[in-house]
Parts: C-alpha cells; sequence; structure tokens
C-alpha cells in the first residue's frame, strides 16, 4: 500500500465528501453564511454581526449533521432557539427551521452551478478500488447520494453512510466517531484497519475517537496546523499527494 501513501495492514478507505471529494465544502459555507446572516438581521437589526464563512464555518459548523451546526453557532453567540421538529418549514425560527432554510439554499446552490469533484481526490479513490481496498462515503450532508450523482462518483464507492443512514440508525454526528465505525463495520474491516478522509476539524476528532489506522487531513483552507491538533496523522494539500508511483 506504500503507492496509496498508507501503513500495512489498512484494507478500506473511509472518505469524507465536502471538500474531500467534491467540492461543495464553499457552497455550504456560502449557503450558512446566506441564512444565518438573514436570520441575525432579523433578530439583531443593522447591528448585527454577520456569519464568518471561515472562522465561523470550520469552528462550528463545518462537517457536523445541520441540526448541531445551527445550535453550535448559536450557542458561540449566546443565542437560544427551540428545537422544533424535523419537518419544521423554513419560515420557523427553530433549530430545525433554520436547518431546513439552510438546506433549501444549498440546494439551489448545487442546481444552480453543479457539482465539481476533485480530480486528485478521484485518482485516488480509482487507485483505491484497482488496488482492492474497500471504499465508503461518510458525510453528514442529507444530500450526498444526489452530490453524488451530480459529480459522477457515486459507482467508486461500496457503502454510503450519510445524514440519511444516520438519522435511520440513530447514529451521532461528527465529531463522534459512529458514523465511521459504521461504515467499517458495513464494509467488514476493524477500524484500526480503515483509513479517514478528512478536511474538517470535527473528522479529525471522530477521526481520532474511532482509533482508526490511520487519519489524513485534507488541507483545502490553510488550516493544517489545526488539523493536526485534533487527530490528523498526517496532512495534504490533496489526495493525489498520496499516490506516489500508483497508476
Amino acid at each position: 500500500m506504500t503507492s496509496l501513501g498508507l501503513p500495512p495492514g489498512i484494507r478500506a478507505c473511509l472518505f469524507d465528501l465536502d471538500g474531500v471529494l467534491t467540492r461543495t465544502a464553499t457552497v455550504h459555507a456560502a449557503a450558512w453564511q446566506e441564512m444565518f446572516d438573514a436570520f441575525l438581521r432579523s433578530r439583531d437589526g443593522a447591528g448585527f454581526r454577520p456569519f464568518d464563512p471561515v472562522d465561523d464555518y470550520d469552528a462550528y459548523v463545518d462537517g457536523m449533521p445541520r441540526a448541531d451546526g445551527v445550535r453550535s453557532f448559536l450557542a458561540s453567540r449566546g443565542i437560544t432557539l427551540p428545537e422544533g421538529r424535523p419537518d419544521d418549514p423554513p419560515e420557523a425560527d427553530t433549530v430545525h427551521g433554520l436547518g431546513t432554510r439552510k438546506n433549501a439554499i444549498v440546494l439551489e446552490k448545487i442546481k444552480e452551478l453543479g457539482v465539481q469533484p476533485y480530480e486528485g481526490s478521484v485518482r485516488y479513490a480509482k487507485a483505491a478500488r484497482a488496488a482492492g481496498l474497500r471504499r465508503a462515503v461518510v458525510s453528514s450532508s442529507a444530500n450526498c447520494r444526489d452530490v453524488l450523482v451530480a459529480a459522477g462518483i457515486e459507482d467508486l464507492f461500496e457503502v454510503r453512510i450519510d445524514g440519511v443512514v444516520a438519522a435511520e440508525r440513530k447514529l451521532p454526528g461528527k465529531p463522534h466517531p459512529d458514523t465511521f465505525l459504521a461504515a467499517a463495520r458495513d464494509l467488514g474491516v476493524e477500524p484500526r484497519r480503515a483509513a479517514v478522509y478528512e478536511d474538517a476539524l470535527a473528522g479529525m476528532e471522530a477521526g481520532r475517537a474511532g482509533a482508526f489506522g490511520l487519519v489524513v487531513g485534507v488541507d483545502r483552507v490553510g488550516q493544517a496546523e489545526a488539523l493536526r491538533a485534533h487527530g490528523a496523522d498526517l496532512v495534504v494539500g490533496d489526495l493525489d499527494e498520496l499516490l506516489g508511483d500508483a497508476p
């Protein structure tokens, strides 16, 4: 496995979606910003402090299930809202209502802009398949399958653990390791024989907490040190940096 940058004994690759496989992390950050800024402006008026699509996104919402992201960011501003229900409409000022509002925005942006995969990650996933490694996508997004299909890469992965599956199985999201552990279990691989590929700090923590064989941080935004501090064993700018002489 040296041509894939993996230690001996690794038998599976568990990939995050947004920011690792597809160029959708910036779309999600823009959707969070649009939703939170509208909410904060209606609440605080002209004196509102906007959502920062880099710092606030990385610290409070990146990699988390939608409702957890809403709670996390609002708590950072000292705001508490009623939980509401998962089927709350987007106009409801509840945790789930704001999450629904954000999801509507991101779906519109994806429809408008399309989905582009990171070609280096696609090459890496294809090399992993050629080497006989098991492969899964692990994402907090409920739109994971639609994004994979839009990017043309769904066939590269045998297992998908996403927001829909996590809700069905009642799995807590990242930074808890449960979704990654479920992916390894579905692939029939022990965690110590699986590698995790993540770009979010919450994903690093999940990889470390799950005692996986390798945790790879993918640094798209210049946060290499933070990725290491949160659990990355190594950090790359793109996954094809790990390929070496692999075809």
